[in-house]
């Protein structure tokens, strides 16, 4: 077995790659080249710096071979081959590039450059266009080749437009569209030179990762065409501030109308697409800065004054590392209360889980999820919690095929063409599914440990979980000759009200099987708060909140009593699913005061800026003190994401394990809703988005309308703890079951009728009558 360590540095900033395999050796352009037997000609020229010019090739997703532009000479083969499909052979003697394979690769470009509308001038591609680049690469000032013009009609599918007069139909769209985002609805119409792209739009998640890897101008965003070139933006790198993936973006930032501030807007989000995808809140959910502007010194007086008077502060898990870090820095100041549930919820499991496999953090990441080829997930929605986690799920069930195993109260559609398994468990449910789950899982365990699982009542929790004993042989078919596994838990489980049981059994599986455990964290920065701040139960009696809920509101949104920076106007790191802290930047100034003015009220050593903080981040909790300039951005050649760096893994002193009996079993009777967002809406940030799809509608299916007595289109409150809240109930046919799901991004910031905790909760349905 051999180990090639293609870049990184041990994993302090940036992520190895390691292939392992038999090394061979070739020779390219008279280059010896290392590699190792299963990569492609095109891999280890392009990790040896040695170009290859490609059209359809896409690092992220498995060789199209549609272009014909990777054509190499092997020496002793007859004829080229196929560099990005070809595996190299040891001793192989390879030339890229002479005359030969230079004609080729003009004539390849004179006949995609056939009919080609020459609208560069106005094509929103221009200026980094491939065919537009490799057009002069080959030289190609003439056209020797003709073909009849066709009349073919451009189409609009909601926010994406294609026109097919522009389309190379190199197949990068739709090779992305079915390998990583996993929604298949884009296809190709065959017809010769008639092809075209086509759409099933009901499958469309409307993500736009497909305008991403276009190389020419056929697929756009129909808000952004014409409205600016590339050349003309400035490209800021940051991370999206929508869920814990965290995923690497740019935002295009163009000087515009004096009415902007500062005169710049956003005027679309771009990627690495070679190697990463975004979801369509990263993509189209870039319009949430706070245009509040000045600095208000009567509001910021009275700012001071009310966190004087206040006893806590509440806020949501939205914020930076460096946020947290104030926050914590006021209370060990002042001694206020630091309140955020979502987080509290997540810290305690996770401490829990530490104190049983005695490490700080869990095992996997969302590499680990791509590469699995056995995924059991439970406790989540995660079309809508998590994209990126799909997506890696998707990778691996595409790529490796992986069996997947999804675990929840609501099948979801968007997974349906992906898990080999859907195992449906009543709400509430979650400890007595997560034990029995355990017990089939574990087979070496300690003695005592073997005896409390001996000793489950597995009649009993199988029929008040509605998870036969039969399911759980099935998955455990699953997993024969399955050799790298992940377990995925989701947000369900945080905040039942046995979570500290279901932690400890989370983490038996981790320490006694073979399964990669990860803990998706529930907004942008959960863990990074998690690990950051001291969080207190129970707020008191006069409340602060910042973007949160509370007698006085700091808010980014341009609502609230005092206004602060939004995440697009801020420099500063969040920690990612990947337990890396990654850095995000600036895109447009705010011309006012932040939460580091407020704070510097309150200590003696003052500090100049946020970012000061990014060093101070808790280092015995995984943090490295390095400073925020010092981080990088991008990624490197091998798709390695270079921002920030990776949390350090802290020795943790571990407890015996004393397992509680699962308790009794409450179902949920009646009506029942769900508290899950919209696709591509996470918060108010995105819901600021005039991009997005805005379904504020409480959605369920019509064996829930009849047992609620409603139908589609009713204006009905919903009542939970005496609260109540008016929203329109729509019927959808892809929910399934008697729970709706109930959305909450757009309660901005005067809290939710169906608040954070346990995200089932028994309602009552009223109908309002006209």
């Amino acid at each position: 077995m051999y180990e090639m360590l293609l870049s990184g540095d041990g994993g302090s900033m940036s992520e190895r790659v390691i292939h392992r395999g038999k090394k061979l050796t070739v020779t390219i352009d008279g280059k010896v080249c290392e590699g190792i037997y299963g990569q492609t000609i095109l891999e280890i020229a392009r990790a040896n710096d040695i170009y290859i010019p490609t059209m359809c090739y896409l690092t992220k997703v498995s060789p199209i071979t549609a272009c014909r532009m990777c054509v190499v000479d092997v020496e002793g083969v007859d004829g080229t081959v196929l560099s990005c499909q070809e595996k190299a052979v040891d001793g192989a003697v390879i030339t890229t590039n002479n005359e030969e394979l230079y004609r080729h690769r003009q004539n390849i470009m004179k006949m995609y450059d056939v009919n080609h509308p020459l609208q560069c001038g106005v094509c929103d591609k221009s200026g980094e266009c491939d065919l537009q680049n490799k057009t002069l690469e080959f030289g190609v000032s003439s056209q020797e080749f003709t073909a009849k013009d066709l009349n073919r009609k451009k189409k609009s599918w909601g926010i994406l437009g294609y026109d097919p007069s522009l389309c190379i139909m190199c197949e990068k769209c739709v090779h992305t569209c079915n390998e990583v985002i996993g929604s298949a609805a884009l296809y190709i119409k065959p017809g010769g030179y008639k092809s075209t792209i086509d759409m099933k739009f009901s499958r469309c998640e409307q993500c736009g990762d497909c305008i991403s890897v276009c190389p020419v101008g056929a697929l756009v965003s129909n808000e952004f065409k014409y409205t600016a070139n590339a050349w003309e933006a400035k490209k800021i790198p940051a991370s999206c501030a929508h869920c814990s993936s965290g995923c690497a973006l740019y935002y295009n930032v163009k000087h515009s109308g004096s009415s902007d501030p500062f005169g710049k807007k956003i005027t679309r989000v771009t990627n690495d697409f070679e190697f990463s995808a975004l979801c369509g809140a990263g993509r189209f959910g870039f319009g949430f800065e706070n245009k509040s502007q000045g600095k208000d010194k009567e509001a910021f007086d009275k700012t001071i004054e009310a966190i004087k008077r206040a006893d806590s502060i509440r806020f949501n898990s939205y914020i930076t590392n460096e946020e947290a870090k104030l926050l914590q820095t006021l209370k060990e100041t002042t001694g206020i209360k630091l309140i955020n549930e979502d987080a509290k919820a997540y810290q305690e499991f996770l401490e829990v889980y530490s104190s049983i496999t005695g490490k700080s953090l869990y095992s996997g990441t969302n590499k680990t999820i791509a590469s699995s080829d056995a995924i059991v997930m439970i406790g989540t929605r995660i079309s809508r919690d998590n994209p990126g986690v799909k997506y890696s799920t998707n990778i691996a069930t595409k790529k490796q095929r992986a069996n997947f195993v999804y675990m929840h109260p609501i099948d979801d559609i968007a997974l349906q063409n992906k898990y080999t398994q859907f195992i449906k468990y009543e709400a509430g449910s979650e400890e007595g599914v997560v034990a029995l789950l355990a017990s089939y899982l574990i087979n070496d365990m300690p003695q005592d440990i073997k005896e409390y699982f001996d000793d489950l009542d597995i009649g009993y929790l199988s029929g008040e979980t509605s998870v036969g004993e039969e399911e759980y042989e099935q998955l455990l078919k699953q997993l024969i000759r399955r050799k790298q596994k992940t377990l995925v838990i989701g947000s369900d489980l945080y905040a039942h009200p046995n979570a500290k049981n279901i932690a400890k059994f989370v983490a038996l599986i981790d320490k006694y099987t073979d399964f990669d455990v990860v803990l998706i964290p529930s907004e942008t920065n959960t863990l990074g708060v998690s690990l950051i701040c001291d969080l207190d139960e129970e707020a008191g009696s006069y409340v602060v909140g910042y973007n949160s809920d509370g007698d006085y509101i700091i808010s980014d949104n341009g609502t609230g009593d005092f206004q602060v920076p939004a995440l697009n106007q801020q420099e500063g790191t969040f920690t990612s699913i990947d337990k890396k802290v990654i850095n995000t930047n600036v895109a447009l100034e705010f011309d006012g005061y932040c939460l580091n003015d407020l704070v510097n009220c309150f200590i003696e050593e003052k500090v100049d800026y946020t970012i000061n903080y990014t060093s101070k981040l808790p280092v015995e909790k995984g943090f490295k003190a390095i400073e925020f300039d010092d981080l990088q951005n991008g990624y490197d050649k091998y798709g390695n994401d270079l921002r920030g760096y990776k949390l350090d893994v802290v020795d943790v002193e571990t407890v015996s394990v004393e397992l509680d009996e699962v308790s009794d079993i409450n179902t949920y009777n009646g009506t029942v809703v769900y508290r899950c967002e919209p696709l591509h809406q996470f918060n108010h940030n995105t819901s600021k988005s005039l991009l997005l799809q805005t379904n504020k509608s409480l959605r369920g299916s019509l064996s829930f309308a009849t047992a609620a007595k409603i139908k589609d289109g009713d204006t009905v409150d919903i009542i939970y703890n005496g609260d109540s809240v008016r929203k329109t109930f729509k019927i959808d046919p892809a929910i399934k079951g008697t729970i709706a799901l109930y959305p909450t991004f757009d309660d901005n910031m005067s809290g939710s009728t169906v608040p954070y905790g346990y995200r089932f909760k028994q309602v009552q349905i009223k109908k309002v009558e006209a």
